[in-house]
């Protein structure tokens, strides 16, 4: 038996905002708004769908699954995303590697690397 990943689901207070800001972060665009309880974003042809859930509770804290992104122009990324709303967390760096993470104006962690 193979899993593929479709869709990777946010909680929040309120989708249809938040599926607004991640498809214009993204590329991404709107595939269905269902009244704004269930909102769907195509990142990409080959991806697995992003998609924002209304709940009245959403987890408190810092999120249990989180998104990783590559970007060719890392800092200029993060400059993007720190004007669009995001938010600054934190900065780490591993021999050959490093990532910037990033929350979301929900709140929800995000992380993004160089590509390559």
């Amino acid at each position: 038996m193979t899993l593929t990943a479709a869709m990777i689901t946010v909680d929040t207070t309120d989708p249809l905002p938040l599926a607004r800001w991640w498809a214009q972060q993204t590329g991404g665009e709107i595939l269905a708004e269902n009244e704004g309880w269930f909102v769907t974003v195509k990142i990409s042809d080959a991806g697995p769908l992003l998609a924002f859930q209304k709940t009245a509770d959403p987890t408190p804290g810092k999120n249990r699954i989180h998104l990783d992104f590559v970007a060719d122009e890392r800092a200029a990324a993060i400059e993007g995303l720190l004007a669009a709303g995001a938010t600054h967390v934190a900065d780490h760096d591993m021999p050959g590697f490093a990532w910037t993470v990033l929350a979301d104006p929900d709140g929800n962690q995000f992380c993004v690397a160089q590509h390559g």
